[in-house]
């Protein structure tokens, strides 16, 4: 038997910026090395958040100066890869001998990319998986990513890799994860919907593999703010609904709903073999002389230069 600890912790950036948003990371030290846990997945967005009903000034064909000022404070909330907060996660991770998987945004250059990092439990950045598809109005504020940060790593947890939010809708991209023999299937997310929950059972069961959900709690707005004026008297921006699933499509932890906190289950890693006896998505379930999948992982960045022979 492989036995491990695979947790979620559900919180919500906070209103202050990443700073506090770290702070209130950092705060659950103490949960975590309790929970013992070898993986630790957080939701997307965490560091440097999920902006929530905002437009940016944006309508289309014209943008305002307010809108353009909103995304400068965005920006500026941002986290870089070598800077201060992923220090911070990274030293974390090593004082709680944890892995952990947390959702960013990331700066690079002017653009923002909605990122997750993968950090080892003796504190070492291992990757990074950019979102391939901002969902909607995302695509206002965030870049793509491409095909050279879909990857899955080597934790103490096991084999980990992750998909964003509504990422996990993307056929295809389920298949590419697949086939890279995933142990635990990460989701950071910000849905907090019913059918979310589904999704999750339908994802683990379909791949026969552990998966983690984690999602944001966000509280209802403050009185007065502007967001206020507009949402639901007392309904959370974000509700939460964090979870864990078997390999099976068993509920093992959670959902956690309007709270902040800390969910885990033991699991073991053979389960997996079991669970694929009559079903291995890109094995014997897989039909390779009918369907082939061509992935690309080619970084592709926008200029790239070659020194004369």
């Amino acid at each position: 038997m492989r036995h491990r600890v695979i947790a979620a912790l559900q919180l919500g950036s906070h209103s202050n910026g990443t700073a506090a948003t770290l702070d209130k990371i950092l705060a659950y030290e103490k949960d975590i090395k309790q929970a013992d846990c070898d993986l630790l997945v957080m939701p997307e967005a965490l560091l440097g958040g999920y902006p929530k009903g905002s437009d940016f000034g944006t309508r289309v064909g014209y943008r305002t100066a307010g809108g353009r000022e909103e995304f400068l404070q965005y920006w500026q909330q941002a986290v870089d890869l070598d800077g201060a907060e992923v220090s911070a996660i990274s030293e974390l991770a090593r004082v709680c001998n944890t892995a952990i998987v947390i959702g960013v945004i990331e700066r690079g250059g002017a653009t923002l990319y909605c990122t997750v990092l993968f950090i080892s439990n003796r504190g070492e950045l291992l990757g990074k998986h950019r979102k391939l598809m901002p969902t909607a109005s995302e695509r206002l504020i965030w870049g793509q990513g491409d095909g050279s940060t879909i990857p899955v790593v080597n934790t103490a947890a096991g084999r980990v890799g992750a998909a964003i939010c509504w990422e996990n809708y993307m056929p295809l991209l389920r298949t590419a994860m697949y086939a890279k023999n995933l142990d635990i299937w990460c989701a950071p997310t910000v849905d907090d919907r019913d059918i979310w929950q589904t999704s999750m059972i339908h994802i683990a069961y379909e791949g026969r593999n552990f998966l983690v959900s984690a999602c944001q709690y966000q509280p209802p707005p403050s009185k007065g703010s502007a967001r206020d004026k507009t949402w639901p008297e007392g309904k959370p921006l974000i509700r939460g609904g964090s979870v864990i699933i078997s390999p099976m499509g068993e509920v093992l932890a959670g959902p956690l709903y309007n709270d902040n906190g800390l969910i885990w289950a033991s699991i073991d890693l053979d389960d997996i073999i079991k669970a694929r006896y009559d079903m291995d998505p890109v094995g014997h379930y897989s039909r390779p002389d009918i369907f082939k999948l061509s992935v690309d992982e080619q970084e592709r960045p926008a200029v790239s230069s070659a020194k004369p022979a």
